[in-house]
This record gives C-alpha cells, structure tokens and sequence, in this order.
C-alpha cells in the first residue's frame, strides 16, 4: 500500500562463546580474566583519550583502576549492494561474510597488543569493535592509534521495569486474550496462518523454556527431545542470578523475558492463547543479568542472531538466524549510555541481513521527545509504542521527536496493547504487565505471521515495515510533539496508528496511491480553485476496505464543502478527513475540494492514505 506526503500543487561470532584457548589474532578471541592486569598507578588523561575516550571512560580511570569499554574501530564493513540481495539467506551470508572480513582485516594488531599487555578482552564482527578491560594507560595507548574512531561507555543498565504488576494468577484457561484480538490475529489464523515456518527471536532476561506456553513453539524442542544448539545463547559470563553463568539451556532469572516471548508464540494447547504467532518457532539469547545488561551484552546477542551457534560457541550459521528479533529493553542516557550512537551501526548491520529489528519505545511519557534510548532512537529499528484496550495511547508510553541525536526522528513508528497484557511468568503461571516492553512483541509476532502468510516478505525489511505502518489504525491526539500536530497521522505520539495483523496481511494485496489536480491550475488571492483528490487502486489485487484520506489544508487557505464520489468528509480546519468505504481493485475514489487562497505564493497540499 503506497501513501504520498507533501504533495506540492504548483569478528569470528565469539569464535567461540568465551573460549580462551583462541588464537590471540583471531576477532572473537576472550583472553582469560585471570591474565595479569597492569597496575592501578594513575595515568594523566592524554589529548587523544580526552577527544576519543567516552565522559564515562575517562572518569572510571581517573583514579588509577581498571574499568571496562568499547574500542570502536574507525573502518566499518561496507553493505552497500546487500539489500538488492533477493532472498534474506543471500543477505544473511552476505553480511556476515563482509562484517567477519572487516574485522579480520583491522582487528589483528589491536589483539595483538591486547594479548601481550595481558587483559582480558572480547571481539566483535557485528560492529567493528572489541570490549576491554584495563587501565588508563592502556586506554590512552589505544586511543592514539589512528584505527580506533573512539572508546566507548559500557555501563551496567538496569531494566526499565514494566510499570504495573498483577498477582500471578492461577493456571486455568483464558482463551483468546483481549490484546491478541484486538489486532485481528485471530482473523489470520482462520486463514491458516499462525506464523508456521518463521523463526521469531528475543533478546532479554533469559527464557522459561520449559512453561507450557512456549516449550511446543521452542526451536530447540521436538517434541521428545531437547537440542539447544542454535536456539539458545548466553551473553551472560559472569553471574547469572539463580541460572548461573553461560547457562547451557534457556533460563530466566528475572521473568521479563519469559512475559515477552508469551506475548510473541505463547499457548499451551489447553485454552491459555496468550500469543500472537503461536505458529512461529522462537529462539532466545540472554542479554541481562538479572535484569542488568551492558551495550557488549546487547551486541553479544545481536551477534548471534546474525549466525546462531552451537553451545560452544563454533559453527556458526546465518541460514538459523530468526526472521524478527524482538527487544524490550533500552540503554538510558540516565544509566550512562551518553552516546547515542553506540549501537546503531549493531542494528543497521542486522537489519541489512534481512531481520526486522523491533524495539520498544520506553515508559518515559507522556512529554513529548522521551524516545531517548538506544536502540529505540534508530532509524533501523522499528520503534513501537503502547495502547490500551480502548486503543488510548499510555500515560507512560514515550512519545517523539527523538532529539538526544538532533535527528528530531519521529518516533514511535508504529503502537500496539501494552496495558494489562497477560502472559507467561516462569514457573508454569501467568499474570499482568503493562509497558512498551509489552507493546514491542505484538509487533514482531504479526511480523511473524505476515511471513507466513507471504513467504515473498521474507528478508524484505522495508517492504514489512511499510506494510506494518500504513494498515495500523489511525489514532490521533490534541499533544503537539515536535511542532506535528496530534491530528495528524502518523505523530509522535502513536506513529502511524496501532497495528492491524489482518489489514496488513490485506494492504499486501492492495496498491494505494494517491494524487491532485487543480483547476484552474492558476488562482489569485480570493478566487476559489477546485482541488480534485483522487484515491486509486488501479494496480491492487483484492479491494482495500475502510479507505481513510487525510488532507492537511495549507495555512494561507481556506477550504469549503467536500464533495466525495463515494463516502463522507469532515473538516476541522486545517484538518480534511475523508472515510471512503471500500475501494476495489482496479477502481478509484474522487474528493472535490474548493480551496480559496488569501494570498500569492505556492499552497502544499499534504495528503496520507490509509
């Protein structure tokens, strides 16, 4: 389904999961935490740690002690020409090829040195970087050398929690809840579409794998036995709460995540239809310790999703990546995430595979330009936030512009239910949560289900995305954000409405365009022109239903009464809205609009179909 806008009238995967036998020389190589590390003595912060080296870097090694950061190196693996790639296993290998050689290429001295100062350290491909552990005078001997673009913060971030709990509640039968229905789920299934042959992915405190909402959907399960290979992956090295560390089967030491995957396949054959994609198969990988992650935990599990691996961390293999990789989860300015940017070239490397990244939006609301967290700010991710039953965006829901990276990026891109969604917790219950954390798995489950539905999706970011955001429900506000009125559609404060899994699945089928004509073509100040607004879907397949237009009549305009060839319209200056009924394929609509300018000069019509 197509919209027009402003249309003007006139590194080796962990090569090994932490395996300090690896070759020192080889990116993905863990050197023990047991080496000898360089003495505590204060070094004086050099001109190259004070213009390369993160606030947070040069602080923790003020005073002579050892902390730990990213080296961001300065070359990036080139993807230009990957998204032509025609099917998502080429863009997968593809990508994964090109990121492992850039590492290869420039990492090699670094862990050289790396290896003879005797520190413990871990490489990256999925971004060209490596997470160290030292001193100052080894953090400013790194930030001399010309291959290192800068040192970056990796502070310990704790979860931003959902914003309401409920009792745990006893395990009996709820059918279908009211959130997976509320999207038209259910409408897809009656179709026979579940999200069967997709593989839907998470990132977060770990996974119950063995509740009865999730143990059927699990990849690593097939129905007698367990095979964890490829389907799980512990970012966790060190701690781990009651999993332990390198948990070598999926656990949940805090509860979040198991919520989140509920949302996304859950349902346990017995009446608890918690889920949205019950069809899909699901894989997990822990990215926090008891509810505290660390960019290098996120970028851990974002790297494998890339090219799963085995338990050992070898083999890795980019035809098992997942399709959508759900992420509740944010990395906070507050929490000391200070540099925007130190995941976005992670997502825009991930996406490039062909894999929908979604994210959720955070619980900062309700002012305006409180998107502000990595990985929510990106262009990359597709930024979702949370509604009610009553398809009421959420008090806590965070709204856009994103302004941390003076994009002024709007955001969310689209919404979906996060208040009051019942899911799986661990254990065998169920109970309430409400947050975008909530919010982002309906997302990335319908996503699921539309590549099921259209196998053709698959690997096809761009083209899911679209469909995603132009078949949502259209919501507006009385908030401005960012100088974009709340009656406009899409605004930062719901995106582009809240989503609708079988209108998507119809608007693949349809083919919207809209355009205008004026006559006469040449007006003058206080002489009325017809604005002739056509709706087509001349190249559609299947008639799209419940049409909507909106028109954004131009300051320096008055409009009159709107005559439509089909349907009604309203205008609430600047605001026309037009609900068209049903188009069929091959067919078109018709809005007569008289518009009188006051004043010469070149009036802009801006124009959204839905």
């Amino acid at each position: 389904m197509k919209s027009l806008l402003g249309l003007c009238v006139a590194v080796g995967l962990l090569a090994g999961a932490a395996t300090p036998a690896a070759s020192a020389g080889e990116p993905g190589a863990v050197l023990s935490a047991e080496a000898a590390i360089p003495s505590k003595s204060p070094a004086p912060l050099t001109s190259a740690m004070r213009a390369k080296a993160d606030p947070w870097v040069q602080e923790r090694l003020a005073g002579g002690g050892t902390s730990d950061f990213l080296v961001i190196l300065r070359d990036q693996a080139d993807l230009a020409g990957v998204g032509k790639l025609p099917s998502k296993d080429q863009k997968g290998h593809a990508v994964v090829e090109r990121l492992r050689a850039q590492a290869e290429r420039s990492q090699t001295e670094l862990l050289r040195l790396l290896a003879r100062r005797g520190v413990p350290y871990r490489s990256f491909w999925v971004a060209n970087m490596i997470w160290v552990e030292g001193v100052a005078g080894l953090a400013a001997d790194l930030a001399s050398r010309p291959e290192v673009a800068r040192l970056a913060a990796n502070p310990r971030v704790r979860l931003e929690e959902p914003v309401e709990k409920s009792a745990e509640r006893a395990l009996s039968p709820e059918g279908i809840e009211w959130n997976v229905s509320q999207i038209h789920a259910p409408d897809l299934w009656a179709l026979g579409f579940t999200g069967q042959g997709v593989v839907i992915a998470g990132g977060d405190t770990g996974y119950n794998w063995t509740h009865p909402a999730l143990k059927g959907h699990y990849r690593g399960w097939n129905g007698t036995v367990a095979d964890h290979n490829y389907s799980w992956h512990d970012a966790i090295h060190t701690g781990g709460g009651s999993c332990g560390a390198n948990a070598l089967a999926p656990c949940d030491d805090f509860g979040h995540g198991t919520h989140t995957m509920g949302t996304m396949v859950g349902d346990d054959g017995a009446g608890n239809q918690v889920g949205v994609a019950p069809g899909a198969r699901w894989i997990g990988c822990r990215n926090m310790d008891q509810g505290t992650g660390t960019p290098a935990t996120y970028t851990e599990c974002f790297q494998w999703f890339l090219a799963p691996t085995n338990l050992a961390g070898g083999s890795a293999d980019p035809s098992k990546a997942p399709d959508a990789i759900n992420n509740s989860w944010g990395c906070p300015p507050s929490e000391g995430c200070t540099d925007p940017t130190v995941l976005q070239t992670v997502v825009e490397n991930v996406r490039a595979a062909g894999i929908l990244v979604v994210v959720s939006a955070g619980n900062s609301g309700p002012s305006c330009s409180t998107v502000t967290d990595p990985a929510s700010i990106y262009q990359a991710s597709f930024t979702v936030g949370a509604t009610d039953a009553s398809d009421t965006i959420a008090s806590f829901s965070s709204r856009g512009p994103v302004t941390v990276d003076a994009s002024n990026r709007m955001k969310p891109d689209v919404s979906a239910p996060g208040v009051s969604i019942r899911s799986s917790l661990p254990g065998t219950g169920y109970g309430n949560l409400s947050g975008t954390s909530m919010a982002g798995p309906h997302v990335a489950a319908t996503a699921a289900l539309l590549f099921s539905a259209l196998p053709a999706l698959s690997g096809q970011v761009s083209a899911v995305e679209t469909l995603l955001r132009q078949t949502s429900v259209p919501r507006t506000t009385t908030q401005i954000c960012g100088g974009i009125d709340g009656s406009q559609v899409p605004n930062n404060t719901y995106g582009w409405g809240r989503i609708d899994a079988f209108a998507a699945y119809r608007g693949a089928f349809t083919d919207l365009s809209v355009s205008a004509v004026v006559s006469p073509a040449v007006g003058a100040p206080g002489v009325s022109s017809t604005w002739t607004i056509t709706v087509s879907n001349q190249a559609g397949r299947e008639t799209a239903a419940a049409v909507s237009l909106i028109a954004t009549i131009p300051s320096g305009a008055s409009a009159g009464f709107a005559v439509p060839s089909q349907g009604s319209c309203s205008l609430a200056p600047p605001t026309l809205t037009c609900s068209l009924g049903a188009i069929g394929a091959g067919a078109s609509a018709t809005v007569a609009v008289p518009v009188t300018p006051s004043a010469p000069g070149t009036l802009t019509l801006a124009l959204s179909v839905t």
